[in-house]
């Protein structure tokens, strides 16, 4: 089995400072503004994982697996790669450490040269459309997620979920529950989704990807109709009147969280984080820091327990509540206001197109504490429960 491995070391960066993603110029106003490089976190979580389960093959079936890895040099593949009894050669050279998609798509026609069985990529939507553009449906890709958005269906739940998928197509053993699909890769204009809030989702092509069943994504699906804003228009009035006073509220992106601040007449981004705190707006568009700075200011002015609560929605058919797109909501946020005090919120054609709900905080340990069932306000006193899964309870 040969693997072509890459990285965008960059993508990400702009997730918890509230970029929306770091195509284009947004680099440059991620690194002023203090953005953390985490693909190589994910990605080194995601081979982590593959190393220990190929150790755990050889020991209990006495097998071991024939694996070569083809990749980039330096922060594009060989420093994670290095980290870990992995065979690797390095096929395509960077010339900088500030990468850019002509690397990404030069290194996917070194490894076609080379005759690969799959690609495997750490970064988000604009990464796997590079990947795409030269792969075309001639092998399957996977991608690690990395990136701020990430709507295409060609990715792993999260990078745990990546390691367990690929240690099982290695295997190809008769009647491994791994298959191959077609799979949507999707990508927004990022400056528009910054700058006016619009999401355009462009469908690039169908690609090959490895599948099983709640271990790799779908699409974002966004739903319209009367019936959504009737029952945004429900869910958002119900949650009005059981807001409390002097409790801060942190307002995730999307249609439904924005009903919320409709009904209270406030002016809310559609794709931000917002705070809102007796009916009013004081905090728009917030990052990590931001955040945090209000929950401690809040902290020091409150002596009860519950000073905070976060109000999300999964994004349509996908599930994810925590780890696309809302990426200032960190689990550094989550651990801080607390399990207990998360309003999950979605109208019930979104709940019977998302079959499970989803957390990808980064934090192995907190997306545990996360799984399990919780229930979704989903119309005016009305509920659901829905089960979050942890890849590593699967």
């Amino acid at each position: 089995m040969k693997i072509g491995f890459l990285l965008n070391p960059i993508a990400g960066m702009g997730g918890s400072i509230g970029l929306k993603g770091t195509d284009g110029d947004a680099l440059d106003r991620a690194i002023d503004m203090g953005g953390t490089p985490i693909a190589a976190i994910r990605a080194d979580m995601a081979l982590k994982r593959l190393n220990n389960r190929l150790s755990e093959i050889k020991m209990r079936k006495g097998r071991e697996l024939s694996i070569e890895f083809v990749t980039c040099s330096g922060v594009m593949g060989e420093d994670i790669l290095k980290r870990y009894d992995l065979g690797y050669k390095v096929v395509y050279n960077v010339e900088s450490e500030k990468t850019t998609c002509e690397d990404t798509r030069n290194a996917c026609q070194c490894f076609m040269d080379e005759k690969v069985d799959l690609i495997l990529f750490c970064g988000g939507d604009g990464t796997a459309r590079d990947v795409y553009s030269v792969v075309k449906k001639d092998l399957p890709i996977l991608g690690i997620p990395s990136g701020v958005k990430m709507y295409s269906s060609v990715f792993a739940i999260d990078p745990i979920a990546a390691g367990d998928l690929l240690s099982k197509f290695c295997l190809d053993d008769k009647g491994n529950d791994i298959m191959l699909k077609d799979a949507e890769v999707v990508d927004i204009d990022e400056e528009e989704y910054r700058t006016r809030g619009d999401i355009e989702i462009d469908i690039f092509g169908y690609a090959k990807t490895i599948y099983k069943p709640l271990f790799v994504q779908e699409r974002k699906v966004v739903f319209y109709g009367r019936d959504e804003e009737t029952c945004r228009r429900d869910i958002a009035k119900f949650i009005s009147e059981v807001m409390l006073n002097d409790i801060i509220y942190i307002i995730g992106p999307g249609n439904t969280t924005k009903a919320v601040a409709d009904e209270l007449n406030v002016e809310k981004t559609m794709l931000g984080v917002d705070i809102i705190k007796d009916g009013k707006l004081i905090g728009k568009d917030v990052n990590e820091k931001a955040i945090l700075d209000i929950l401690e200011e809040q902290e020091r002015s409150k002596r009860q327990d519950s000073m905070a609560k976060i109000i999300v929605s999964p994004i349509g058919a996908q599930g994810f509540i925590f780890g696309r797109g809302n990426q200032q909501i960190s689990s550094k946020v989550i651990r801080k206001v607390g399990i207990n005090n998360i309003i999950v919120i979605a109208t019930p054609q979104k709940l019977r197109e998302t079959p499970y709900l989803f957390v990808d905080t980064g934090d192995k340990n907190l997306d545990d504490d996360l799984a399990g069932y919780i229930s979704v306000v989903s119309g005016y006193m009305m509920a659901e429960r829905k089960k979050v899964i942890s890849p590593r309870l699967l």
